[in-house]
């Protein structure tokens, strides 16, 4: 009974005997982080010995540290053994295979092994597979941003942040994260415009992505119109309006603005009221048997209407006339007077009625029907109502003027023309046989002579008087068959009207004007740009046989792999339409545009408002940006301001530019210089530096300045500028050294070394644009050519038919490099006309004639001859 109790009280120990190792703790996989070691363990029991094997070799026995206790439920023995494994251990076998280890446990019924355990070393690489991107994108649209984690081991998890914030989808449903890590916005809502950050992490390190800036925008929407107002005068012709808003919805983070008119106006008519006035009194009737006598008026001198006043007063007179004795009258009498009042009444309105019949028929007569009315051009370029023309007057222009457009238009008058009486008798012959030796005079009126009787006539018309006089940015005159030129000065901008481009027996009375931005809506998408002035010439409804040529200046760097260019031209509803888009075939003979570095010249039959707009094909497409630097030409106090303004590089801001400073005070202190804007999508950054610290300092907080990139590159923003601000520490300090910097990031710069005294330096006044050019801006007849009327007549009798050996216009195009624009030339009457208009254009006023002659002469030779023109001959 006692062994029997002995062997129950303690089973185990003879159990343990029998049993194979159990594993209480197997090894498991582990990451070694940088250079520290990791550990391994195992327990196992009934074990008599546990040894690690890495590899397939068995571990040093001295490596091992072994720990013994007892399963207090069991009794078994139970033995726990660890290891460290180091970063060179793992090293060693790099490449070849995973580094693992396993345990082997021995008992005296046999081994048991463990799991094995693979050890790693644990990294994280640097540099994303695929970050996120920058997107804008319209409200309500969805979104998805890529992130690929760097490789690591583990692998990396991923997150994403909100402004620094985290997303987390649970608790947004509009964002959900994909099973390879991109975020995905379901429908962009305003508050999703924000940087977003891809952040990826695992035991070793955190990475984060580039941010990308997603913008949601709202494109514009116009609100209903409102009622329209009331007339603006209460008697006669005046106007009311209606308008409109881009809030439904307003347009948010560059989103467009809304095409079309915010504002309409409409002709109105207010009948004047006519206040009412008393007629002459009659006589005095004859005493009557009470005594009295009477006299008696109407209030019909003019009778009340249209609301006007009531005559006041009394409308018959009576008096006591028992002066007379109260004598009775003869019978028949007040018939007799009666008679007579209505016989005179009737011979008033007779004449009255004449002398408006004389008025009406004076009035009538005065109108010459070879005239345009050039109240054409108040229109604009707004909707227009056309008056049916007079029966006698077949060929007159009578449009409405619509003063609600903020064109600056002109007003000519309506007089009868006379044109010379000089006839231009032009030889037959051959192009190099001589002129006659007789001399020929072109007569023609001066607009200098002519001008104070000109503005004499035009003021003395009602709508005349509300139109812009003398400014800087418009200029007009009268033309007939001979043509001529309009420019308006320092801008580069003309109008050349060749001769016969007015029919004979017509005068036009013709306008050019340069307009302000602000004045006109030009509406912009996508990547488009404005690359020109907007510029008016008219009036847009007079009938011209051949092109007149519009010049103006531009600031596109342009080649066909960068650039979409398209003419733009504002229809009579106020849209704009894409009239031409150069380098491709032209889709009307009504227009064609030869683009050089610096500015285009435009052929056009039909007048209008034009403008020159761009969209980039890639991100090297680049703009021209004029550079200029103004301080104030005295400086009172120690405060003292540099203005950099970053204009498109055409003449007109620069004018405008200018004519600023002029009224602020101020002067150019360094040449301007031009830089080139890519459409990259990068600011335009601006810093000032090496200023000597112990006269000047600034009061700049930040490093540099910068100028948002849609800002400069849509081009409807002129006078974008910066403004540093330094200040003296002395007030005798006169002497600046410093140097500005100007550049667009990751793109090209440009610097200013700034070294002058601002009390008396004025080195760079000759930069300046001068008040005035030489000439005047409207040239009437030959004196606006270069090209004597004459010679220019045979020069095109001669080479506008084919010649025998080619000698003919496509050769002067070639001699002039303008073989690029044959076909044009060919659709036209006279291909030669429109070659020496273009070069007219051109050249203007500063043109060689002797190289053009050369060309001439070049083309003779070709047939056998010889042909020279000098400029004693013109």
């Amino acid at each position: 009974g006692a062994q029997q109790s002995v062997t129950v009280a303690n089973p185990a120990s003879g159990a343990s005997l029998d049993l194979l190792p159990h594993f209480q703790l197997e090894p498991e996989d582990v990451y070694i982080v940088k250079n520290k070691a990791v550990s391994l363990a195992c327990r196992a029991t009934p074990a008599t010995q546990i040894y690690f094997k890495c590899n397939g070799e068995w571990v040093h026995q001295g490596d091992h540290i072994t720990q013994h206790s007892t399963d207090r439920s069991t009794g078994l023995p139970v033995m726990e053994v660890r290891i460290e494994v180091t970063r060179q251990q793992v090293e060693k076998i790099f490449g070849l295979e995973e580094y693992w280890c396993q345990c082997v446990a021995w008992s005296s019924s046999g081994t048991t092994k463990s799991q094995k355990a693979f050890v790693r070393i644990a990294y994280l690489r640097k540099n994303f597979e695929q970050e996120p991107t920058a997107k804008e994108v319209s409200i309500e649209q969805g979104i998805v941003l890529p992130c690929r984690p760097p490789e690591g081991i583990p692998p990396a998890e991923v997150e994403w942040l909100r402004n620094e914030e985290l997303v987390d989808p649970a608790l947004d449903a509009n964002v959900y994260v994909t099973p390879d890590h991109s975020l995905v916005l379901r429908q962009a809502r305003l508050a999703d415009t924000a940087n977003y950050t891809c952040v990826a992490k695992n035991i070793v390190a955190r990475r984060r992505s580039a941010s990308a800036a997603i913008t949601v925008y709202v494109n514009g929407g116009w609100s209903t119109w409102t009622q329209w107002s009331g007339c603006s005068t209460s008697c006669g012709r005046g106007w009311q309006k209606r308008s409109r808003t881009c809030t439904n919805p307003t347009p948010l983070n560059g989103g467009a603005f809304c095409e079309g008119q915010n504002v309409q106006k409409t002709a109105c008519t207010t009948l004047c009221p006519v206040d009412g006035a008393w007629s002459e009194w009659s006589k005095w009737s004859v005493c009557g048997a009470e005594c009295t006598h009477w006299r008696s008026r109407e209030c019909s001198e003019p009778a009340p209407r249209n609301g006007g006043r009531e005559c006041h007063g009394p409308e018959l007179d009576t008096r006591n006339c028992t002066s007379e004795l109260c004598s009775h009258a003869a019978p028949g009498a007040e018939d007799v007077a009666l008679y007579v009042g209505l016989v005179a009444v009737a011979v008033c309105l007779v004449l009255l009625l004449l002398v408006g019949v004389l008025v009406y028929c004076r009035k009538k007569g005065g109108l010459d029907a070879d005239v345009a009315d050039s109240s054409i051009l108040t229109a604009g370029f707004q909707p227009v109502s056309i008056k049916p023309s007079k029966a006698d007057n077949p060929s007159l222009l009578t449009i409405q003027p619509d003063l609600s457009t903020t064109t600056m238009t002109y007003q000519g008058s309506l007089c009868p023309r006379q044109d010379g009486p000089a006839k231009l008798q032009l030889p037959n012959g051959h192009l190099l046989s001589p002129l006659g030796a007789g001399r020929h005079t072109l007569h023609h009126s001066s607009p200098a002579a002519e001008g104070a009787d000109f503005v004499a006539r035009l003021s003395t018309q009602s709508y005349f008087r509300s139109l812009p006089r003398g400014t800087t940015n418009m200029a007009y005159g009268t033309f007939n068959f001979l043509g001529g030129r309009l420019m308006i000065p320092n801008t580069g901008i003309s109008l050349l009207i060749p001769p016969d481009a007015i029919p004979r027996g017509k005068i036009y009375e013709v306008y050019l004007t340069l307009h302000k931005q602000e004045e006109v809506r030009l509406p912009l998408a996508g990547c488009q740009t404005l690359l020109s002035p907007i510029v008016s010439c008219g009036p847009p409804g007079v009938l011209l046989t051949r092109p007149a040529i519009l010049a103006m200046g531009h600031c596109v760097e342009a080649s066909a792999e960068n650039w979409s260019i398209r003419l733009k031209k504002q229809s009579c509803e106020g849209t704009w339409e894409d009239v031409l888009q150069l380098g491709a075939e032209p889709c009307t003979e009504l227009y064609y545009c030869q683009l050089e570095a610096q500015a285009c010249y435009i052929f056009t039959e039909q007048l209008g408002r034009f403008a020159l707009v761009g969209e980039s094909l890639s991100m090297a497409a680049s703009k021209r940006l004029k550079l200029v630097l103004f301080a104030p030409a005295a400086c009172p106090s120690l405060e003292y301001n540099i203005r950099v303004y970053c204009l498109s590089d055409t003449q007109d801001v620069l004018k405008e530019v200018i004519q600023l400073e002029k009224q602020l005070g101020g002067q150019l202190i360094g040449a301007p210089r031009v830089l080139h804007f890519k459409d990259s999508y990068h600011n335009l950054r601006l810093s000032i530096h090496d200023m000597p610290s112990s006269l000047w300092k600034s009061k700049l907080l930040a490093s540099y300045q910068e100028i948002p990139f849609y800002h400069i590159w849509s081009g409807l923003q002129p006078f974008l500028h910066c403004t540093f601000t330094l200040e003296r520490l002395s007030p005798s300090t006169c002497e600046l050294a410093c140097k500005i910097w100007v550049w667009q990031v990751e793109g090209d710069g440009q610097s200013f070394t700034v070294n002058f005294n601002i009390a008396k330096d004025t080195r760079f006044s000759d930069w300046l644009v001068p008040d005035s050019e030489v000439g005047a801006p409207a040239l009437v007849g030959p004196s606006a050519f270069k090209i004597p009327f004459l010679i220019r007549q045979k020069i095109i009798s001669s080479l506008d038919p084919p010649g025998t050996r080619g000698a003919d216009w496509r050769t002067l195009a070639q001699k002039l490099n303008l073989d690029s624009h044959l076909s044009f030339f060919a659709s036209k009457a006279s291909p030669t006309a429109m070659i020496l208009n273009l070069w007219e254009a051109r050249h203007f006023p500063n043109g060689n004639l002797s190289q053009l002659a050369a060309a001439v002469a070049e083309v003779g030779k070709q047939e056998g001859a010889f042909f020279t023109v000098s400029e004693a001959e013109c």
